[in-house]
């Protein structure tokens, strides 16, 4: 078992004839993903990776049964290709798109929740379970099926610690790259949720960031219902104070929001710690060991 994707997720690649959709379309076919559509307005009937593009999502999920899409429409025109991959009535929608406006991620987010949609993202990797399916960007060579779920704010340090994980001989069951914005569709506790009830889940890995009070409420969650060993770390503890980091969501306002905060909800919830993102994969073995000798 995986968290929301897996070897039956069947997925449509909203604007596949851009540069960048054409790319990991092909990558997320190497990764053994079912990619059975895409879709861009006028470029009906083409194909791209050997993949049919469709008119419109309604046409696409019509013909292919499509039931996860990764959207890289450019931000102007992603709302409405939010929309419409709901409209369609696709429960899932990786978001890869940055720089949407705010106030459209605002209206996206309840839109979809209200339909029954979940989104992942924006600003974000994807969603990757090794062996079975990614939708996003994240690279393949970072993954190994293991029974470590990993979630994460960071891209970059998404895929560092992934990799981390493989080189120490352990594996993921799956991967969430939640996205850097202020709004976003999955959030810490969402994903914490997923995992709680995931039986391929022995250990999850939670990578934060400076502001916001994302990373707090997750501990919460912890504290309070998630009976899995966490491995956490915190990106940004060296930052000088007030200071925001590269992604929209990370703002510190009135003393919330700071490393040396999150660090203390996690450690009170029960979370190991990791003072640098080398130390990861060794606490998590360590997890592992102690559910073994339970």
């Amino acid at each position: 078992m995986s968290v929301l994707v897996d070897a039956d997720t069947r997925v449509l690649v909203q604007g596949i004839t851009g540069h960048q959709g054409t790319v990991h379309t092909r990558q997320m076919q190497l990764f053994g993903t079912k990619v059975v559509a895409g879709a861009t307005p006028g470029k009906g009937g083409a194909t791209v990776e050997g993949v049919p593009v469709f008119d419109s999502v309604e046409r696409a999920v019509r013909a292919t049964s499509a039931n996860a899409s990764v959207i890289f429409v450019p931000a102007p025109f992603a709302k409405d290709a939010l929309v419409e991959a709901v409209d369609a009535g696709i429960p899932l929608a990786v978001v890869v798109t940055e720089h949407i406006p705010f106030h459209d991620m605002l209206s996206m987010y309840h839109y979809a929740r209200l339909r029954g949609a979940r989104i992942i993202g924006p600003n974000c990797p994807g969603i990757a379970a090794p062996g079975k399916a990614k939708v996003g960007i994240i690279p393949n060579v970072v993954f190994h099926p293991g029974r470590v779920g990993v979630v994460s704010r960071s891209g970059t340090l998404t895929y560092e610690i992934v990799s981390g994980i493989k080189e120490h001989g352990l594996g993921q069951s799956t991967c969430i790259g939640l996205g850097g914005d202020p709004v976003v569709g999955t959030n810490f506790v969402d994903a914490l949720s997923l995992f709680e009830e995931d039986p391929d889940t022995d250990v999850v890995v939670m990578v934060g960031e400076i502001g916001g009070t994302a990373e707090e409420e997750g501990a919460d969650y912890i504290r309070a219902h998630f009976t899995k060993p966490v491995v956490a770390y915190v990106a940004g503890r060296s930052a000088p104070p007030g200071k925001r980091m590269g992604h929209a969501g990370a703002i510190i306002a009135r003393g919330r929001g700071t490393a040396a905060s999150k660090l203390a909800a996690l450690e009170g919830a029960g979370a190991k710690v990791a003072s640098f993102p080398y130390e990861i994969p060794g606490l998590v073995a360590e997890r592992l060991q102690e559910l073994t000798n339970r």
